[in-house]
């Protein structure tokens, strides 16, 4: 049985993406190991076909956790046998990169983003100049790989000429339990409590909007927006739920009037974003307000699911959230739209690249 090393620095209890590729891997047959790291707080995996590792670290952020948990990583990969090792983004290229070097295994690269374009490495020079070397170091060393859209595709393309799949991150076709409803209607936005997600234009417009807003996640911005929170006074209008277990979130979200899809323009990682979230809204059949950036546009003039908007100013969300919450006939039609583009919008039909590149690239 061949068997695939996959290698992230989150706790893996709420990387869909990685739960469901290394799910679609191993229906396949294949050995799938998820290796991450352990947190204070880390939950136990359980109902999955493929097999968990969490590495214990000492520190758990910055410069000397990055450097602490690859450390961690080449020895743990260099112990154990693998016949494949993938590094998902940039913070694990190292060690497999080394490891299958030495072992003179088959190497691939997942890129979930363009990394070093994220707003809080961009605006940082020193941090920059690190990530970016390591990308120009060891990407073209990678010939194998895939990213969740064309313009990262193309951007990679360019910078190292490395011609790479694109594979959604689409999520798992379900039913939507139509019976469970919330008391109390709400607007959601689901993920990462990142820099560059707008909430400094965001909580405030919430002064203006005639309901409840549902914030679903933590991140490097959480304290920061619980302060925004305090500041205009709005902890009767806008929760901060912190992380949610994937399965609850499933519940929740088809239950939301709205969700949110929100990033900065700084940084081409946001400018050219294909978020998670995105596709999670149209899986829920709701309706979204949504940045008009390329990627986003692309989509939705083919299904017309969301609201798109031109910027991310405190005027033009307030505009955009209220024009949702009054306009019924618009609202309508694009939640409509949502249970039509769900059908097609789905890991059952994405997997299906996946699994053809992987049975390419290893031979089986």
């Amino acid at each position: 049985m061949i068997k695939i090393a996959f290698t992230v620095t989150n706790d893996l209890t709420y990387d869909q993406r990685m739960q469901r590729i290394c799910t679609s891997l191993a229906n396949e047959g294949y050995a799938v190991t998820l290796i991450g790291r352990k947190l204070q707080n880390s939950v136990p995996i359980n109902n999955v076909n493929f097999t968990t590792k969490r590495l214990t670290c000492w520190f758990n952020k910055g410069f000397l956790f990055y450097t602490e948990y690859n450390i961690r990583l080449f020895f743990y990969l260099l112990i154990h046998r693998f016949d494949c090792y993938a590094a998902i983004d940039l913070d694990t290229i190292i060690p497999n990169f080394f490891v299958s070097a030495i072992k003179r295994k088959k190497r691939l690269y997942d890129a979930h983003e363009l990394f070093t374009e994220q707003k809080e490495i961009i605006t940082r020079p020193l941090i920059h100049f690190i990530w970016l070397s390591i990308e120009k170091i060891f990407v073209p060393f990678f010939k194998q790989g895939y990213t969740v859209n064309t313009f990262i595709q193309q951007e990679l393309k360019r910078r190292y000429r490395v011609d790479y799949a694109v594979i959604r991150n689409l999520p798992t076709k379900k039913n939507i339990d139509t019976s469970i409803t919330s008391n109390e209607k709400f607007i959601i936005y689901q993920g990462a409590v990142n820099e560059g997600r707008c909430f400094e234009t965001l909580i405030p417009a919430m002064r203006y909007v005639d309901c409840k807003l549902m914030i679903c996640g933590e991140g490097n911005f959480f304290e920061q927006t619980q302060q925004l929170i305090f500041r205009y006074n709005l902890q009767h209008k806008v929760i901060l739920k912190g992380y949610v277990n994937p399965a609850a979130l499933k519940t929740l979200t088809p239950q939301a009037l709205f969700g949110l899809t929100l990033f900065e323009k700084t940084g081409l990682n946001q400018y050219y974003s294909l978020s998670n979230r995105f596709f999670d809204y149209i899986m829920a059949a709701i309706p979204q307000v949504c940045v008009g950036y390329p990627e986003y546009k692309a989509i939705n003039n083919t299904h017309e699911i969301a609201l798109l908007i031109d910027d991310t100013d405190e005027a033009t969300l307030v505009n955009a959230l209220n024009t949702l919450l009054n306009n019924t006939p618009l609202y309508q039609l694009l939640k409509n739209n949502c249970k039509t583009a769900r059908e097609i919008l789905n890991w059952e039909n994405e997997e299906k690249k996946l699994i053809a590149l992987w049975t390419n690239f290893l031979g089986k």
